[in-house]
């Protein structure tokens, strides 16, 4: 257990890997102060933690792309964990609304640790495996993804109006993370930093006022295999994507990051493995047989139907920061949990 005089800025601490992460740092003895863009996203994270009032602390800041946006929020703080970026499908602008926000407040928050946190000795900031892949290579069948990868897109190329949203969004993580290195690289900041680089995560939902109509992408994806508008007869819905991570894993690595010497200077891709669609439904059905009823049959057992893609080196994450992966079949089952008690308080009309 750490000393209690620690304090721990986490920003986007509403969100759904950020209240795992400010849990994390919770129970395991820390102070916590996270950031939220409003008034109605503090009191959501106050009703997620209302035994912590002494330990939990919130600070409102509104627009993290402002320039000198964290210069108060982090005062007195001993580690930074920044978690915060915009990821919109609905956009009118690539630039404005998800390149300039995720670069613009990565900048910010460094430039703030460096001028007002002397205390802090770590920075620990969440980057993404789009940060790393090369989405026009499609499956990479041979490839092995690994911290040595970086995605090629380039800011100019995602800035343009016909680039799809998911693709400028993995430009956006892409380029926050080149400025957080360069930052590191240009100012010679009193602390050191530490990226983390989770692949789709998944997991069960812990916000109090968690909503079944406005889930987070990750959560809205694995739902809709199980949802009452779902039967059994409905085709298995395709992947977005194919290697997954369980959230909390990634909360562990968050804190293991901030703790860990060795860990400082490195990235960590945090991803248990790939998966299909068809292997949730095949689980699902199998685990919570009174799901039965809308879960999609598909073709069990099939798994990736003879399709060959990329694999993945996780050792890093596991040698330094001691990750210990959560099996899909605990994943699933405990998301699958949290959704049907998000139903027995707010209904699903269908």
């Amino acid at each position: 257990m750490v000393s209690k005089q620690k304090t721990i800025l986490v920003t986007g601490a509403s969100g759904f890997m950020g209240t795992h992460i400010v849990e994390e740092f919770l129970s395991a003895g820390y102070i916590v102060r996270g950031t939220v863009r409003s008034e109605e996203a503090a009191l959501k994270v106050r009703r997620t933690f209302p035994d912590q009032e002494s330990r939990l602390d919130l600070t409102i800041v509104p627009d993290m792309a402002q320039a000198h946006a964290f210069d108060e929020a982090v005062k007195d703080v001993h580690g930074v964990v920044h978690n915060a970026s915009p990821f919109h499908t609905q956009v009118q602008s690539n630039e404005r609304e998800l390149l300039r926000p995720s670069i613009d407040g990565t900048t910010n928050i460094l430039s703030a640790v460096q001028a007002h946190a002397p205390d802090v000795k770590r920075v620990v900031l969440t980057s993404s495996f789009a940060a790393m892949v090369d989405m026009s290579l499609g499956n990479r069948p041979g490839h092995v993804y690994s911290e040595k990868d970086w995605n090629p897109i380039t800011y100019q190329q995602a800035k343009k109006a016909l680039t799809p949203p998911v693709l400028a969004y993995t430009a956006a993580k892409t380029g926050a993370e080149h400025a957080a290195w360069d930052f590191m690289q240009a100012s010679y900041p009193h602390f050191d930093l530490v990226t983390i680089l989770p692949a789709m995560v998944y997991g069960p939902n812990r916000n109090a006022t968690a909503n079944l109509a406005s889930l987070n992408t990750s959560s809205a994806d694995l739902y809709r295999i199980m949802s009452p508008e779902s039967k059994p007869d409905d085709p298995v819905p395709p992947n977005v994507l194919y290697s997954w991570v369980d959230v909390r894993d990634v909360a562990f690595a968050h804190r293991r990051a901030f703790e860990v010497p060795e860990a400082g200077g490195n990235r960590f891709f945090l991803c248990e493995g790939n998966f299909t669609n068809q292997q949730v439904a095949d689980i699902l059905r199998d685990k919570l047989p009174e799901l039965r009823s809308r879960v999609p049959v598909g073709t069990p057992g099939s798994g990736f139907e003879g399709v060959d893609m990329y694999k993945i080196d996780h050792s890093r994450s596991e040698k330094v920061l001691g990750v210990k992966y959560h099996s899909l079949e605990q994943t699933v089952v405990d998301s699958a949990k949290a959704f049907l008690q998000l139903e027995q308080r707010m209904p699903v009309v269908v």
